[in-house]
């Protein structure tokens, strides 16, 4: 059915907007629900990056990713520059690259100082390929294959260890290779071993005040707490690896600041109780989980926010327990990127089911945006062609998948929209692309950079030939005319 808003309250899409500032810097990109560009402009257009969206769409096509490349450095900085004003030791903010990996982006992050998570070969290859140096990439996973751990080991990078498979596994790898007289500069050798970080379970929930201390929580990552004497005895013994640090990470989109305090301080106690293993704990990564805005009333903490307590913490808990402070890392990755791109969409069929809802699809869906199906995410979206039209009518933003669950937005406030409108989603960065697919054979979308006036593609749009580019028919059924 088809609704308006009450009388006397008049709604646009301008509203979206960032607050007024005089300088963007000040505002926190994940509290907002645009990129920090974002602006009405004399045509009534939403312009992103100096760029008009609607000239976006002409010129690359849609559905398009369209990320802000102001919005993604400031976030980087505010991340950077806030450990270093709170925290007196080493800090390093690694960019969690499964928000989003691809070259541009990565390449990005590490240009304003960041590091790069990773959580595969390809994310591995991605952040290499970037020209990220591999001193500065973390990889971690709870399943590395065999493959995964020699392409690491031979990169340098750090391997966060998930588990006692992959440990044992990685020592194996480090020993066979000296034993067989490959020793190199690009594999372990018992005068430089391969650096490592034990991943730990810390029995801290989120989304609620009932926290786990000695226990372990539900979860598929990580070594159990209850573990740690068996694996700091293990781990001291092996001349082939280095434990240079500890690392935990309690969950996704979260606004709470507690549980984040909670870790830091349970951190420490793991760093103390190493040390009594022989185990110099140099480095703490307390991962990430910082949420964004996705809708009006999420009223996540400034970046800033949420690095302060973090550092107090971790400062006073090592001054207490007589020890030095630690390299002090966070991985985030949504709350760099997820509010610093929007998808644009090309609105075209409509159906109205009388006293129901009226459908409005758009040329994408769930192969460009799979989180509402997957996960019920709530999203908001413009008009970008018609930015202060009144929004009079409450629509359902249905893809244009052959899947009923395919609903981009169900009862958007829109103004009233005819087949070509330009439907902008907002906070599309993390997960999207990265989670995107080709069902129903859809090619996936292209995605361009913006910046001072100017759109450069960093991802093409997908073609036909892409699709099939994989495929192969056996000779039996090639040229058969019966």
């Amino acid at each position: 059915m088809v609704s308006t808003h009450p009388a006397g309250v008049q709604h646009f899409g301008s509203q979206y907007l960032p607050a007024s500032s005089t300088s963007n810097t000040s505002l926190s990109p994940n509290q907002e629900l645009l990129p920090l560009t974002a602006k009405r402009n004399s045509h009534d257009c939403l312009e992103i990056g100096g760029c008009d969206v609607t000239t976006l769409v002409k010129q690359f096509g849609s559905p398009l990713y369209i990320l802000d490349e102001e919005t993604l450095t400031i976030a980087c900085r505010q991340y950077r520059d806030s450990f270093k004003r709170y925290y007196n030791g080493e800090s390093q903010v690694l960019y969690a690259s499964k928000a989003w990996s691809c070259m541009s982006v990565c390449a990005l992050a590490a240009s304003v100082g960041l590091g790069i998570d990773v959580v595969s070969g390809g994310e591995l290859y991605t952040a290499l390929s970037a020209g990220v140096s591999p001193d500065k990439i973390y990889f971690h996973g709870n399943n590395k294959s065999r493959q995964e751990l020699i392409f690491a080991i031979e990169s340098r990078c750090t391997i966060v260890v998930d588990n006692w498979h992959e440990l044992h596994t990685l020592v194996e790898l480090a020993l066979e290779a000296i034993e067989q007289g490959t020793s190199s500069a690009s594999v372990a050798t018992p005068s430089s071993p391969v650096r490592i970080m034990l991943r730990l379970t810390p029995g801290i929930e989120c989304h609620t005040h009932e926290y786990i201390r000695t226990g372990h929580l539900d979860s598929k990552f990580g070594f159990d707490p209850n573990q740690l004497d068996d694996l700091f005895t293990f781990v001291s013994q092996q001349s082939v690896i280095e434990c240079v640090g500890l690392h935990a990470h309690i969950g996704s989109q979260i606004f709470e600041r507690q549980p984040h305090q909670d870790l830091a301080a349970v951190m420490v106690q793991w760093m103390s109780k190493a040390a009594g293993y022989g185990l110099s704990i140099k480095e703490l990564n307390v991962g990430g989980g910082l949420g964004i805005k996705y809708i009006e009333s999420d009223d996540p903490p400034s970046i800033e926010e949420w690095v302060k307590p973090i550092c107090e913490v971790i400062q006073e808990a090592c001054a207490a327990a007589n020890l030095p402070l630690p390299k002090l890392l966070s991985e985030p990755g949504r709350s760099l990127i997820g509010t610093a791109c929007v998808t644009a969409y090309t609105i075209g069929s409509s159906k109205v089911v009388p006293e129901i809802r009226t459908y409005v699809a758009v040329d994408g869906g769930m192969s460009d945006n799979p989180r509402p199906i997957t996960y019920q995410s709530v999203y908001r979206a413009v008009v970008a062609n018609r930015l202060s039209a009144p929004l009079t009518e409450t629509v359902t933003i249905a893809g244009k998948h052959c899947e009923s669950g395919d609903i981009v937005i169900k009862d958007a406030q829109v103004p009233k929209t005819e087949p070509g409108d330009i439907l902008v989603v907002m906070a599309t960065g993390a997960y999207n692309y990265s989670m995107a697919s080709n069902y129903n054979r859809l090619p996936r979308p292209a995605a361009v950079i913006v910046a001072n006036g100017e759109a450069n593609l960093i991802l093409q749009r997908e073609t036909y030939q892409d699709l099939i580019r994989q495929d192969r028919l056996p000779e039996r059924l090639k040229n058969d005319e019966g």
